[in-house]
């Protein structure tokens, strides 16, 4: 795997695609620079994160994919909903949420039952088999984590998991349409 260019490198590789346009000969300003830098380097970590899949380490290494993960993740913390509940939580439509769902129930990971308040309803819940399978994919991407930021302080992986998420929260509000908070920290938004 080739090493990851540094900021420099990277801005100078991508200066096509600079913000602001250059006449011939010019120099592009400190901020395109920043930029330039910041979207190689998220291209490359989404290439990275696909390429690894972020799935964990040991015999759990990539052993389920993104939506799965993110469907009983959601499930896990929120508690039971129907489909309409979890496609607008994470910003998807509901057929995506059934396609994706139902591999989950079939393999028992995700149960359907009533509504406790409109029976005639349907509400997806995480199932006893599905927790230890998220346990133990968690705590497979938890040491790969662990292992990829290593060499960090507790401060840089605390400012990276901030700034990460406030990147994450703007993207998911630019999606929706909705304006961006100026120096706020933002959710973590949808789980798209």
């Amino acid at each position: 795997m080739p090493p990851i260019q540094d900021m420099t490198s990277a801005a100078s590789a991508s200066r096509e695609t600079a913000s602001e346009p250059l006449g011939a000969g010019s120099e592009p300003s400190g901020e395109a620079v920043l930029l330039d830098a910041l979207q190689h380097q998220v291209a490359v970590f989404a290439r990275r994160a696909e390429q690894t899949r972020l799935g964990g380490v040991g015999q759990v290494r990539n052993s389920m994919d993104r939506a799965a993960y993110l469907l009983l993740n959601r499930l896990d913390q929120e508690g039971p909903m129907g489909v309409k509940a979890l496609a607008a939580g994470m910003g998807i439509d509901s057929s995506t949420v059934t396609r994706q769902v139902a591999p989950l129930v079939d393999t028992g990971l995700v149960k359907r039952s009533s509504h406790p308040e409109d029976g005639r309803a349907v509400v997806l819940q995480l199932s006893a088999r599905g927790l230890a399978r998220l346990d133990e994919v968690r705590s497979s991407r938890r040491e790969l984590m662990a292992q990829v930021t290593g060499g960090w302080t507790a401060e840089e992986r605390t400012s990276f998991t901030t700034l990460l998420t406030r990147f994450n929260g703007a993207l998911s509000a630019r999606a929706a349409g909705q304006p961006q908070i100026e120096g706020g920290t933002g959710e973590g938004g949808t789980d798209a």
